[in-house]
């Protein structure tokens, strides 16, 4: 997390517990998490997905938890 913090990276995860660092531990990563919550994927898709919300979609992630299940993209900023 500091490596990411650092070097102004995206934090892309597949663990549900950064929603709790971020809103009651306030880690708050300059450039955002992405939290992919699929069940079950190939090993190319979750690369698919993020090229996906950052390159087509251009979804914004700077100081946002941004959850995606496959279907549907929530955004929360913190």
């Amino acid at each position: 997390m500091k490596i990411a913090e650092n070097e102004q990276r995206i934090i892309l995860t597949f663990d549900r517990d950064y929603g709790e660092l971020i809103y009651k531990h306030n880690f708050k990563p300059q450039k955002g998490v992405i939290y992919l919550r699929l069940l079950k994927f190939t090993p190319e898709e979750p690369a698919m997905h993020v090229h996906r919300l950052l390159k087509v979609l251009k979804v914004n992630t700077d100081r946002t938890l941004t959850v995606f299940n496959g279907t549907y993209i929530r955004q929360r900023k913190y």
